[in-house]
């Protein structure tokens, strides 16, 4: 059943991530810095609710890690070139650490 969940989950937020590419990636890669910044700030707060088992799976594990696409922004990365595609990379990750720890500290304090 947990797999089920994980899948259902997964399919949401995949399509919104190809909602958001589609819509906003451009040179810039905005579409992709949303959906990942967006699935950070998410985990965050499911974690900062104690979320576990069933819905845990959902929304974690299936609609965040469908939301988030960790492999386009490898690839966003290279395209770019050496210096802008490393910026691109770290601004990517620090901004999800920083909205996954501001989802956990909003959700803790709910």
């Amino acid at each position: 059943m947990t797999a089920l969940l994980v899948a259902l989950g997964s399919g949401v937020g995949s399509v919104l991530r190809y909602v958001l590419g589609q819509r906003f990636d451009g040179t810039r890669h905005t579409g992709t810095l949303t959906a990942n910044t967006t699935a950070s700030l998410l985990l965050g707060a499911c974690v900062g609710w104690s979320l576990d088992g069933s819905t845990l799976a959902i929304a974690g594990a299936g609609f965040c890690g469908g939301l988030s696409t960790y492999s386009s922004l490898m690839v966003q990365a290279r395209d770019l070139g050496g210096v802008r595609g490393a910026v691109y990379a770290v601004a990517t990750v620090l901004l999800g650490l920083g909205a996954c720890a501001l989802g956990y500290w909003g959700a803790a304090q709910a």
